[in-house]
């Protein structure tokens, strides 16, 4: 029995330890480029917050959810430690290939764009994206402006600005807005924003909530009985949507060197309670609570980048939570798969009473989760360590 138990843990360890080694190597998370639309005194202006140094290493931005997956990752890094005014100089280049898609068509007329700003912080962390600022501008002479995104560029999403109604999407790329009205009156329905932001709210869990991913999958690794892991669950789910809408609201605002260090403290309570605690004490879910809150300003400050039409505020809202709990459903789901697995490959053999099954399921849990738990707290701890000091 205790060989079955080693071969199922086994199974489900190597699994989960895969998928925590791959987390400790995502240090090149991608963003959507964020793009501002206006026209000013018969100017288009379009103000793009972007990596620039994805765009420059040539990276295809539209098929890897990493930028270390690239085969220009060499050649990204080299420009992530560019001082700005080099790394500016490979702007109007850019700037040419976009408008040969063309980037903007005005009046079904092609506009050619030229930057009249170009903004690059300087050198910092280079395991940690450097967000630049260009702004572009070219003449404007119709009623209807589009914006086509080009192939490889990743996603977008674009704001229309200075108008009643403006039109707020996403553009993924090799894609095209609708053609806008440039006096304005192109903003969606409250359904299509909703339905628009529950990907939007996924994809923030998973692939890309690496952090989020591991509290949850603590909060998984607590106990093999399902009224702890609901407790745990429900008790942070209140949590993140009570501060994601306030600071969506703008009403609670943070600082993200102040909450991203806590997000991964809460990593390390969870995963090393998890190793000595066997029952759930009434102080875990108020814990688990209060680290929901600290999340939720997480998935706030993400929203905050992609921006909320102001028409549709309160379902885009919704749409993006809905997402955030498919996600970590998704990864409880997916978690709990491979445990099956692995427990039904480990006690094939026919075991001498059920009981024996259950006493034999609740230790081979518990040599999946104190290995798994010790990983997850020393990548929570490493986090903490590079969001305090780095």
């Amino acid at each position: 029995m205790r060989k079955q138990t080693f071969i199922g843990s086994k199974l489900f360890f190597a699994a989960v330890l895969s998928t925590l080694w791959a987390v400790v190597g995502q240090a090149h998370e991608l963003q959507p480029a964020i793009a501002n639309l206006e026209i000013v005194e018969n100017e288009v202006v379009l103000t793009l917050d972007l990596n620039i140094e994805a765009y420059a290493a040539g990276i295809d931005l539209d098929g890897i959810e990493d930028t270390d997956e690239a085969t220009e990752s060499v050649d990204y890094d080299a420009l992530r430690a560019m001082e700005p005014d080099v790394l500016a100089q490979k702007v109007p280049g850019l700037v040419d290939g976009w408008n040969g898609v063309p980037l903007v068509t005005m009046g079904g007329a092609p506009v050619t764009m030229s930057a009249r700003e170009i903004v690059i912080p300087e050198v910092g962390n280079i395991e940690q994206i450097r967000p630049s600022r260009l702004v572009l501008v070219g003449p404007a002479s119709g009623e209807t402006i589009q914006i086509a995104w080009p192939k490889g560029a990743g996603d977008m999403v674009l704001r229309q600005q200075g108008v009643e109604e403006p039109f707020t999407g996403f553009l993924s790329g090799g894609s095209q807005s609708p053609e806008l009205p440039v006096s304005g009156g192109s903003a969606r329905s409250g359904w299509s924003v909703f339905a628009e932001y529950i990907p939007v709210g996924f994809d923030h869990i998973v692939p890309k909530g690496l952090d989020h991913i591991l509290f949850v999958l603590g909060l998984f690794l607590f106990s093999t009985a399902w009224r702890p892991l609901l407790a745990q669950v429900t008790s942070f789910t209140l949590a993140h949507t009570v501060t994601l809408a306030l600071g969506a609201l703008g009403w609670v605002n943070i600082s993200g060197s102040i909450v991203e260090p806590l997000i991964a403290l809460s990593i390390v309570y969870v995963a090393v309670e998890n190793i000595f605690a066997r029952d759930m004490k009434a102080w875990r879910p108020v814990i688990i609570f209060c680290f929901g809150l600290l999340h939720g300003l997480g998935f706030a400050s993400v929203l905050g980048e992609f921006g909320l039409p102001e028409a549709q505020f309160v379902p885009a809202l919704i749409g993006f939570n809905i997402g955030v709990e498919i996600g970590q459903l998704a990864v409880i789901g997916v978690a709990a798969l491979l445990l099956f697995v692995s427990v039904k490959a480990a006690l094939k053999a026919q075991l001498p009473a059920y009981e024996a099954a259950v006493e034999d399921y609740s230790v081979m849990f518990r040599a999946v989760s104190i290995p798994g738990s010790i990983a997850i707290a020393l990548i929570g701890a490493y986090w903490v360590i590079e969001r305090t000091l780095l």
